[in-house]
């Protein structure tokens, strides 16, 4: 089946024990919360540290960058799995125009053979393993990283099982679609859970990340 006419050009491939402290209310911003009692004898300029959470409407939340980075990841996994796309796309006009924006971003990360990979090395060594990043970040990129090792699956069956047409095809047809639109609403539950200050929890994943991060 052809590809649709704006993918075509898209060249598609594949301790220590945690120290006792006490919360206090800030009397100038009572929406933060800092951690700035300690011990005594363990009161040293490079212990005093201040934990700031941010508050919205009187819950916990991420504050704007956090949920952007952990928006942004979402799109690692259905960018590298976009070839499954390649059935339901050309049937289905609203999956198009969903899309259609995302066409240049795709053929970026399309454009060389490795990026996947170095996408890969940049989100696991450089966030999820960088204690300056909040959980929340480091939670959501894992997710990511999980949800597009798990792409290997479909991809070893599709190199070892290719069929040209008949009952074979149509169940790698199905496959691929379901591949697609699981990636598809893993993408827009995640991202806009992150975006409206939420974490999201994937099925399939969230365990084998929340394993990961600590």
């Amino acid at each position: 089946m052809a590809c649709s006419t704006f993918l075509c050009p898209v060249a598609f491939s594949f301790s220590q024990k945690p120290l006792q402290s006490t919360f206090l209310h800030s009397s100038v911003n009572p929406s933060l919360l800092t951690l700035n009692v300690l011990p005594k004898k363990l009161r040293k300029p490079h212990q005093l540290r201040s934990l700031i959470v941010a508050k919205s409407n009187g819950s916990d939340s991420a504050d704007v960058p956090d949920r952007l980075i952990s928006a942004l990841c979402y799109f690692y996994p259905f960018f590298d799995g976009i070839q499954y796309g390649k059935y339901v796309i050309t049937q289905f006009y609203p999956v198009q125009a969903i899309i259609q924006p995302l066409v240049p971003a795709i053929r970026v990360f399309k454009s060389f053979p490795f990026n996947g990979f170095l996408v890969f090395l940049t989100l696991y060594f450089v966030v999820v393993r960088n204690p300056n990043f909040s959980r929340y970040v480091r939670f959501n990129t894992m997710q990511a990283i999980v949800l597009d090792v798990l792409l290997i699956f479909p991809d070893l069956l599709e190199r070892g099982f290719n069929p040209r047409d008949g009952l074979g095809l149509d169940l790698m047809m199905s496959l691929d679609s379901t591949v697609f639109l699981f990636l598809l609403v893993c993408l827009v539950y995640g991202s806009s859970s992150c975006l409206l200050g939420q974490l999201p929890r994937l099925p399939i994943v969230a365990e084998a990340a929340d394993r990961q991060v600590l």
